[in-house]
């Protein structure tokens, strides 16, 4: 934990102090000083803060206290990004990043929204800001970045996370061409073509009739980059009481549950982003575009980005940018400007995203979906009265699905336009199956619940993108095969071995060794390695020698061949099994062997000493060298189906495979007439690498070991580090526990 160690009469400064640093008023001090008073900080031997407040407020403020004392740098770098304030900070380079989000993200117009909003929202915006800029004043060692005050309304540039995952789908080389009249290609990463491993989260709901104790069940499992959200609980005497992964910065929690219900948010393959094709006509000197019938003159804003120049000044560029009924232009197509329609809606999704916390069950849970301001997450739902969901995004367009909205579609056709919100009812869902379960791992939701799924040909197309996915495959079998689930045994099926992409792929290699000739080269350079993948169970585990040659081959064979699958608009997985040649995938066999061979001396190499965990710096941008201190992780990238992903790759300098992305935070719930659950956290809780709680749930996580949650205060007795108030120096107690 960051935490400032005040000495002597250092500890009772007055915050007087502090504030006349710029920007803060001289009444803030007092207005902290009372807000601190109401609100109670408890460090449970994780280092996770347990916050309470006797209001929502003021348990907000001690919540962004919490979390600016654990990773400032993070909560303060989330904000200038969703501001579209990079380029400020990271020089020219990020100019056009910060010109998309400033497409959509305008202070003036934040700033209105919070001066309409409704007053309890205003009040937690307000107490947002004052806990962070309460720990800038107490801290005054810790400099800024860029953003030396926090303002209430900065809030609603951050509020549910659509944003930032919606308007990344517009690429920035097109960006660039378009606004800088630039004729850029575009990079392979944004074709498509540079691997990443999958986004998105697995979700598990067990309902009471197929868990052994009558209790629901709910798996919690994101997959980000690590260190993306911050593990505390945060209650009030208003009723307040949730648990769970937090986004740095925010002030709900993103995937949770509290005494009576839980959600696990997974992305989507909804299509609710759609691109508009505009046919422009410039006349007089001004530009148009065709509507029906009729001209209507574009909209223009001029969009001022500044930056840090090369010799460490400040310059600014400056844009005129272009607007349509359907929304900003961000590229040129075959002569069409396309303006892209997205959720814009922080008010909404900021209420939604904090209300749905104190939400008791699905009844209520439903009442705040109402709100319809959720556009990039389906949710896995399960509630103490023991009723479990599947919902997809609630922010989904009606459209004509004659139209392909994967495509940009004809803006001058009134047809095209999206005709008001979806109903909730009219939604693909999934309530209480029969099948006594259901998921989401980022798949269609046409497979949720077996047989208990909603029928594709009910909905239109537009309702899923994704389709399926081998984790879809896995999640399937371990639910269809297995009954009576408790917490631990749904905990062994979120980080079962089993790997259904190899169980494919590897008998098509097998069959292609087999059919190839005696004579060839080949046949008898990778006789041990067919052998070995023969006998292969399709099973990680760190010991494994299969699971690294069938890993490096994977990888080789989709490099080699993405660029044909796209061409014919396959699936990668489809391609490599159906289509790759026999030849082809033999040649990728004998390239992954000479890698290991050249990185290991040897292609019989144990996954564990490629595969690792290590954390020896809190930078956003990590670097990793072989020979700094790793821990082995036995499980691999999702994108083989395995549920707990673990995104590693070599980097400069390395051999070995270091992860980034995958597992974050995994959390088992039992809603039983207690709450129940275990949890772990990628690393652990705090940025600081002098704290003791940098890297101390590093080897829980690598073996899939989660530990109890302290969600009540008598599960904290014995557990307790430090007790102390927002501006107090964090005292110890004695409670905390040997592990």
């Amino acid at each position: 934990m960051r935490r400032m160690r005040f000495v002597g009469v250092l500890a009772v400064l007055s915050i007087a102090c502090c504030v006349t640093s710029p920007g803060f008023a001289a009444g803030d001090g007092a207005r902290w000083d009372a807000e601190a008073a109401q609100t109670e900080i408890i460090r449970d031997d994780w280092g996770i803060a347990h916050i309470h407040g006797k209001t929502d407020a003021d348990a907000v403020f001690g919540m962004s206290y919490a979390q600016a004392e654990d990773d400032f740098n993070r909560v303060e770098s989330n904000y200038i990004t969703a501001l579209g304030r990079s380029a400020e900070v990271e020089g020219e380079k990020a100019i056009w990043k910060d010109l998309r989000q400033k497409l959509f993200i305008d202070p003036q117009v934040l700033q209105a929204d919070y001066a309409g909003s409704p007053d309890w929202l205003k009040a937690l915006m307000n107490a947002w800001a004052d806990g962070l800029n309460y720990y800038l004043a107490k801290h005054p060692h810790v400099k800024p970045k860029l953003i030396a005050q926090f303002e209430p309304w900065m809030a609603l540039a951050f509020s549910e996370g659509s944003i930032g995952g919606d308007i990344e789908q517009i690429k920035l080389t097109e960006l660039e061409n378009f606004y800088g009249k630039r004729k850029l290609g575009m990079t392979d990463d944004e074709r498509g073509f540079v691997f990443h491993e999958p986004g998105g989260s697995n979700g598990i709901a067990i309902a009471p009739s197929d868990a052994r104790d009558g209790h629901a069940l709910l798996l919690i499992n994101p997959h980000t980059t690590f260190f993306f959200r911050s593990e505390l609980q945060v209650t009030s005497d208003e009723g307040l009481n949730v648990y769970g992964a937090v986004t740095w910065g925010q002030f709900f929690v993103y995937q949770g549950f509290n005494a009576h219900a839980g959600w696990m948010h997974t992305s989507t393959g909804a299509d609710n982003v759609d691109e508009f094709a505009e046919d422009i006509v410039a006349k007089a000197g001004k530009f148009y575009y065709r509507y029906g019938k009729d001209l209507r003159p574009l909209v223009s804003k001029t969009i001022a980005v500044p930056y840090r120049t090369a010799a460490g000044g400040q310059a600014t560029r400056t844009f005129t940018t272009y607007s349509t009924s359907h929304g900003p232009i961000v590229r040129e197509a075959d002569g069409k400007w396309i303006g892209i329609s997205l959720m814009n809606k922080p008010v909404a999704a900021l209420e939604q995203s904090f209300l749905r916390t104190k939400a008791t069950d699905y009844a209520s849970y439903m009442k705040i979906a109402e709100l319809k301001a959720n556009s990039s997450n389906n949710t896995v739902f399960a509630d103490s009265r023991g009723e479990i969901a599947l919902l997809l995004p609630q922010f989904m367009p009606k459209r004509d699905d004659r139209f392909d909205y994967t495509k940009p579609v004809d803006g001058a056709d009134p047809a095209t336009d999206w005709q008001g919100l979806t109903p909730l009812g009219a939604l693909p869902h999934v309530l209480n199956p029969s099948t006594g379960w259901l998921f989401n791992v980022n798949d269609w939701p046409y497979s949720a619940a077996g047989a208990d799924s909603p029928k594709r040909q009910d909905y239109p197309k537009y309702m899923d993108t994704a389709g399926e996915n081998p984790r879809g495959s896995h999640a399937s079998l371990l639910l269809t095969n297995q009954h009576k689930f408790t917490l631990e045994s749904l905990l062994a099926a979120a980080f079962d071995p089993y790997l259904p992409a190899f169980a494919r792929l590897i008998p098509k290699l097998v069959e292609a060794y087999d059919g190839t000739p005696g004579n060839d080269p080949l046949k008898a350079r990778l006789k041990d390695q067919i052998a070995l993948l023969r006998d292969w169970d399709f099973r990680w585990s760190d010991h494994s020698l299969a699971t690294s040659l069938a890993v490096f081959w994977g990888d080789t064979l989709w490099d080699e061949t993405i660029r044909d699958a796209d061409a014919e608009s396959m699936a990668t997985y489809d391609f490599m099994a159906d289509r790759a040649t026999p030849a082809e995938k033999l040649k990728a066999l004998d390239e992954a062997s000479d890698r290991l061979r050249k990185d290991f001396g040897d292609w019989r190499v144990p996954w564990g000493e490629i595969n690792r965990f290590q954390r020896v710096a809190d930078a956003i941008e990590p670097t990793f060298r072989d020979s700094d201190p790793s821990i082995p992780v036995p499980f691999v990238s999702s994108r083989w189906g395995s549920l707990a992903s673990f995104g590693a790759h070599r980097y400069p300098g390395t051999k070995r495979y270091y992860g980034t992305k995958g597992n974050s935070f995994v959390a088992v719930v039992e809603f039983g007439p207690k709450i129940r659950a275990l949890a772990v956290t990628a690393g652990g809780e705090s940025g600081d690498p002098t704290s003791p709680h940098f890297n101390d749930e590093a080897m829980r996580y690598a073996r899939g070991e989660l530990r109890p949650v302290y969600f009540y205060p008598a599960d904290l007795e014995g557990h307790i580090e430090s007790r102390y108030r927002p501006g107090e120096e964090p005292s110890g107690t004695g409670q905390s526990s040997d592990r």
